[in-house]
């Protein structure tokens, strides 16, 4: 495979205390592409969502890039528990997230964490004002999981919730 992730400056990767969201590297994309587990995944990783991304990323390299796809991955260890990213570009200032943890990682508040770190390093994108998110209404835990990083409810249809959040206003 001939992958090469797109050139971008650097932007230190999102944090917390107990999780990095970095970009996926060549090994890591190639691994998941041929169902390979490398060491450094949790032994559940990864779970369908992320082969999917995976399958994403080799369509659209450019989705590699500094407001795009990450591993999310646990300090301590090192091991990767999940998958985040933005989808779309910044047209129209909005980006929307996407999230997934294995089940081995979950409880732990993992993907409340991820889900803020991202959310706010997606607010820091040029031109962007809104993050935004959809949830199916038979997943409550995942929309728990927008709640807690400062998005709100704004609309549903009867199957999916629809959440957002927006930058702070600039001081006038």
């Amino acid at each position: 495979m001939s992958f090469r992730p797109p050139s971008h400056p650097p932007v230190p990767d999102p944090a917390t205390d107990r999780l990095v969201l970095r970009t996926w590297s060549p090994g890591d994309l190639g691994a998941v592409l041929a169902g390979t587990r490398l060491p450094h995944f949790a032994e559940d990783f990864p779970a369908e969502g992320d082969r999917v991304i995976a399958g994403f990323v080799r369509e659209d390299p450019a989705s590699l890039g500094v407001y795009g796809q990450r591993l999310i991955i646990e300090r301590a260890g090192g091991l990767v528990v999940g998958s985040i990213g933005l989808f779309r570009t910044p047209a129209g200032g909005v980006l929307e997230v996407g999230y997934g943890v294995v089940p081995s990682r979950r409880g732990r508040g993992y993907a409340s964490e991820a889900a803020r770190a991202m959310v706010a390093h997606a607010l820091t994108a040029p031109g962007v004002h809104t993050v935004c998110a959809t949830v199916e209404l038979s997943n409550p835990a995942s929309a728990r999981v927008l709640e807690k990083a400062g998005l709100r409810r704004w609309s549903e249809d009867g199957t999916t919730a629809r959440y957002r959040t927006a930058a702070a206003s600039p001081p006038r």
